[in-house]
């Protein structure tokens, strides 16, 4: 056996090795969470996200904040010229996602959302950490975020990650209350 049949054993082992470790940890329930940067091709999982996550809360939108708020495929490619958007994912799929945008020195977080089904597991979290670490490296001093007063689950995540409403005031997306919640960008991060 020559150095290549050993490095393509290897290699079949290392792979075999993943992959069991992989079967092994989604039947124990502990598939690790991915969080990376998202690309088009993952524009549509994403759309689907954010509708599945607030499709729960459309009666309490306006047609045209719910619209702006679970928005489609073109949109988050928009999206994604104009910041980053990240994905979190288990077992290879998209279970939740963040955008976010500079503006002035502070970075705008939009598109927020985890799946009904895995949220109160920390993603939330992660995905505001990793947006935090972002601005952080663009050396931006501050993060904020547009809510619904509606939306009380998604309030206390924020208020639970160091986010405080600030005193703008009532705001509005096409007929939807809204109000802006900030939080100074950890040195630390």
């Amino acid at each position: 056996m020559d150095a290549a049949d050993r490095s393509d054993d290897s290699e079949k082992l290392n792979r075999t090795g993943s992959r069991k470790r992989q079967e092994r940890a989604e039947m124990e329930g502990t598939t690790p969470l991915e969080i990376r940067r998202a690309d088009p091709h993952d524009a549509q999982a994403i759309a689907e996200v954010l509708h599945a996550s607030f499709v729960e809360f459309k009666h309490l939108y306006t047609e045209g904040g719910f619209a702006a708020t679970a928005v489609n495929v073109e949109e988050v490619v928009v999206r994604m010229r104009e910041g980053p958007v990240w994905v979190a994912l288990l077992g290879g799929a998209v279970i939740g996602t963040v955008a976010a945008v500079v503006k002035d020195e502070s970075v705008y977080i939009r598109g927020m959302a985890v799946l009904p089904g895995t949220r109160r597991t920390g993603i939330g979290v992660r995905l505001l950490e990793q947006v935090e670490k972002w601005a952080s490296s663009e050396r931006c001093k501050r993060l904020f975020l547009s809510t619904t007063p509606l939306l009380s689950a998604a309030i206390r995540l924020y208020e639970r990650y160091g986010f405080r409403r600030t005193d703008a005031g009532l705001q509005d997306l096409f007929g939807t209350p809204l109000f802006t919640m900030e939080k100074l960008v950890s040195t630390s991060s």
